[in-house]
């Protein structure tokens, strides 16, 4: 946690993961997040992956940080307080981070009119307002077709990694800070509309592979585990290990060749193709069964420990291959060892490896992770403070079931 967004207040109506992580990505920079949800929870409250008892480690990972009001959102009055909430004064409040739909009780131009600077960022699945998922914009895009080994032929293999999800999380961040500095340029506010379905037709236009499609009238085919336009795969050492060997820049390749002791074959393979791995990239990956063969003898010769101390040695980039168990047994980066994480105890009374914000800011604090509240855990002072209720009013509110508080077991 840092405090550079500090006085800084958003309000977040949101769920599953892109929304709810721009939210978090926030308040880990020392914005106030405030979110509201149903009594009782969202559609996301007890999603997947759950403790033992029930506890959804999911949720309770994507609102660290945040503070947490429960609505009765089907009543007027609980809209009435979620919309005053929105909007109320300050330089620094009337931001809105949702992926409610773009009509309805949330539309911008509903809420426009309690504030007229309101900055709104919508994430939405698909432009025209229609529902998607990472799944469904990848199977949309062909990205399941590039996936996986050659041998599969048509089928596709969907990635477990909900990327366009995360980097949707993160742009929203930034076109949401860059609405609010231009409101303070201009006073104006905006609805910002960013759907998972663009963000992951901008990131492939950005690496070159519509064009690379649009120019060859041709989709680009499976390569496995390849790393495509370089040198990269994976390797098995002699005592049975794998290792990811990568080698992009002409200092990661002259590395690996060097603590390979393999330079004299590659010498033979570049006079015989009349080329230079050294200078160009794309000539290691066009040979790469021959180089391919070239490592993985040289590899197999070698165990891990000894290996591992030549490739850091020569500058190689590599990684072995762990499964995210042996990681957190095994691996530093994944310890308290690791300033970006702590021991956090949560709500579901667990206490587990927590991150806090993934940047560093070379000389400030970093602050621990904080935990995500409990459902409703602030309600009573979200009413009282931000919207300025008497306590009379907050308790009819609480009798009426139009509000909650936490929930004596916890949940």
């Amino acid at each position: 946690m840092y405090d550079l967004l500090k006085g800084m207040r958003i309000v977040e109506g949101a769920s599953f993961i892109a929304a709810p992580s721009c939210g978090l990505h926030l308040a880990q920079m020392g914005a106030e997040v405030i979110r509201f949800d149903m009594i009782g929870g969202g559609p996301d409250f007890n999603r997947w992956p759950l403790s033992p008892e029930g506890a959804s480690f999911y949720w309770e990972g994507l609102n660290k940080g945040k503070k947490s009001i429960a609505v009765d959102l089907g009543s007027p009055e609980g809209r009435e307080l979620v919309h005053a909430l929105i909007a109320a004064p300050g330089s620094d409040r009337g931001m809105f981070l949702t992926n409610f739909p773009a009509a309805g009780m949330l539309a911008y131009d509903r809420l426009r009119q309690r504030r007229e600077d309101l900055i709104v960022l919508r994430v939405m699945g698909r432009a025209d307002g229609t529902p998607a998922v990472d799944y469904t914009v990848n199977s949309a895009i062909g990205i399941p077709q590039m996936t996986g080994p050659a041998s599969l032929g048509d089928e596709p293999v969907n990635h477990v990694l909900p990327a366009w999800d995360l980097l949707t999380g993160a742009y929203a961040a930034f076109a949401l800070l860059a609405a609010e500095r231009s409101r303070r340029e201009t006073g104006k506010g905006q609805e910002i509309r960013l759907p998972l379905s663009d963000m992951a037709i901008a990131s492939l236009g950005h690496i070159g592979q519509i064009a690379e499609v649009a120019v060859s009238s041709a989709d680009r085919p499976r390569y496995g585990n390849d790393l495509f336009g370089a040198f990269g795969r994976d390797f098995v050492t002699r005592d049975g290990l794998r290792v990811m060997i990568v080698a992009i820049t002409t200092r990661q390749w002259s590395g690996l060749v060097e603590a390979l002791e393999i330079g004299a074959a590659i010498k033979d393979v570049e006079t015989e193709m009349n080329v230079s791995f050294d200078r160009d990239e794309g000539m290691r990956f066009r040979h790469r069964d021959r180089l391919d063969a070239l490592v993985a003898a040289a590899v197999a010769q070698r165990d891990l420990a000894p290996l591992a101390a030549a490739f850091d040695a020569k500058g190689v980039c590599w990684g072995p291959y762990r499964t995210l168990h042996e990681a957190l047994a095994e691996d530093p980066d994944l310890s308290v060892a690791n300033p970006l994480l702590s021991m956090v105890p949560h709500t579901s009374g667990y206490e587990y490896l927590t991150p806090g914000a993934a940047a560093t800011l070379v000389g400030a604090e970093r602050g621990r992770a904080v935990r995500a509240p409990r459902l409703g855990e602030h309600t009573d002072e979200i009413l009282a403070d931000t919207l300025g209720l008497p306590s009379a009013t907050i308790a009819d509110l609480h009798d009426r079931g139009v509000v909650a508080g936490p929930a004596k077991d916890g949940a």
